[in-house]
């Protein structure tokens, strides 16, 4: 349930695509941003912890869809 808070999206939305057999578009780029938002926590604690960074909203990778890390952050 907390994932689904964090992503914005209701349990109706997760449970008719469920029904679809395909999942939804919105529910594929939520699910997109979501992994890009926790690999950017990890790379940051792996590869660069001592950079003071402020990791943007999940709102910024859902619109964006891509890490937002500074380029010397992230992991090779």
């Amino acid at each position: 349930m907390i994932i689904f808070l964090i992503l914005g999206i209701s349990v109706a939305e997760v449970y008719i695509s469920s029904l679809s057999g395909q999942p939804s578009d919105d529910l594929v780029r939520d699910m997109k941003a979501l992994e890009l938002f926790l690999k950017d926590q990890e790379d940051h604690e792996v590869y660069c912890p001592k950079l003071s960074w402020n990791q943007p909203d999940i709102k910024v990778y859902k619109e964006k869809q891509k890490s937002q890390l500074p380029e010397s952050c992230k992991g090779q």
